[in-house]
């Protein structure tokens, strides 16, 4: 196994170098062009041989365990490299082929997103601890994509600028404006709305910490007359139309054979020309998802490609008005999310054990790494329920705030 291991690496990497030692303490270098560099320790021929036949899950699963771990290096490094050549497409994992067909009837099964299975996977992610999101995220607490009008901002000043790009997109310009948020949050994007422009905003989520946090901060914020918020799937959502519906990092948690039902709902939600704006990591081409971050993370999850979103939005009936890519963003939202966390390890430490610890330290990481590499995007894409003839001629109204 170490012999293919080693060939298969040898294969891979065109960019940078990567060295490895094996379980024998024996030390292979794996060099190609210019690009980062990384060394890591394979500490068993077990974890040699899980990461021949699985590596999309097992690379995780033996840093999980301790045994792989980097040397004189983060794990940011190994998966810099690691994503670098991935995103260069040099070649084809031998076995993937394999894989993927035996694996077709179980994805489909697993990316199909009932009521009650929304609500199992939503809660094994969103409803860990508030308290360990309040250590890593802005004190608003929103857990997408920042954004970087310069690149140097503070998180905290980054997503204050994506709350208001997001508004200046949907043309939040009139009190009697109405806004539903499909998978709200703690909250941070009906409250600023109500808050600074006046629009009557509902939220909905199916996690239980999420809901009682919203309510709470209504109610401190004395916006009990514009805000509202519903435990509940949006598909539950019934008897009312808005002006503008938005989902920010929602809709990967659909499954791709619920993408249908999202934009049709949508469209039940909306009035004639209202707005909606999605904002949603996609896939280079076509969807697809991880099983490592499928089993840990994100159960259930499916990233859609780009122009699997569009082709939906267009069949549906909708007037696609603007697409923006973020890939860049959210790399570097991530950068700070993994330093807040290093940063608060102290406190994490009291509640969460190494294992737990060394998951969302690959979590995070190994999203940076994919998006500053280019392996996956992140798109905001703003579409309308007919025409409407409001929004201004040129962009200009999207970054005048």
């Amino acid at each position: 196994m170490q012999t293919v291991l080693d060939a298969i690496l040898g294969r891979l990497i065109k960019i940078g170098r990567l060295t490895v030692r094996w379980p024998d303490g024996s030390s292979q270098s794996y060099a190609g062009g210019q690009g980062p560099e990384a060394a890591l320790a394979i500490r068993t021929r077990r974890a040699v041989r899980h990461l021949v036949v699985n590596p999309a899950l097992k690379l995780g699963e033996c840093y999980m365990d301790g045994t792989l771990v980097p040397e004189r290096c983060g794990i940011y490094e190994v998966l810099d490299v690691l994503s670098a050549n991935l995103a260069a497409k040099t070649n084809t994992h031998p076995v993937a082929k394999v894989r993927g067909m035996l694996g077709v009837l179980k994805r489909r099964i697993d990316q199909y997103n009932p009521v009650r299975a929304a609500q199992r996977n939503v809660a094994h992610h969103y409803d860990l601890n508030g308290r360990l999101y309040s250590l890593f995220l802005d004190r608003d607490r929103q857990y997408s994509c920042a954004y970087f009008r310069r690149g140097d901002e503070t998180l905290e000043e980054a997503q204050t600028a994506k709350k208001r790009h997001i508004a200046a997109k949907l043309l939040l310009n009139r009190p009697d404006l109405s806004v539903l948020d499909i998978g709200c949050g703690w909250g941070q994007l009906i409250l600023t709305a109500a808050r600074e422009y006046g629009v009557r905003a509902t939220g909905v989520t199916l996690s239980e910490e999420q809901f009682e946090a919203v309510k709470e901060r209504i109610k401190s914020e004395h916006l009990e007359g514009l805000v509202d918020v519903g435990l509940t799937d949006y598909r539950e959502v019934r008897d009312r139309v808005f002006d503008r519906v938005v989902s920010v990092g929602m809709i990967e948690h659909v499954g791709k054979d619920c993408l249908p039902e999202y934009f049709a709902k949508v469209k039940e939600l909306l009035r004639p020309g209202g707005i909606s704006l999605l904002h949603c990591i996609t896939g280079n081409g076509k969807g697809g998802t991880n099983s490592w971050i499928n089993a840990y993370i994100f159960p259930g999850g499916y990233i859609p490609g780009v122009n699997e979103l569009v082709s939906l939005i267009i069949e549906d009936g909708f007037q696609l008005i603007d697409i923006e890519e973020l890939r860049r963003h959210y790399g570097r939202t991530l950068e700070h999310w993994a330093r807040n966390f290093e940063n608060s390890l102290a406190e994490i430490e009291k509640s969460k054990d190494e294992t737990f610890i060394r998951m969302w330290r690959l979590y995070l990481n190994s999203c940076a790494a994919s998006f500053n590499t280019g392996n996956i995007s992140i798109h905001q894409i703003l579409f309308s329920k007919g025409i409407n003839d409001e929004i201004p001629w040129t962009r200009a109204y999207m970054y005048a705030g």
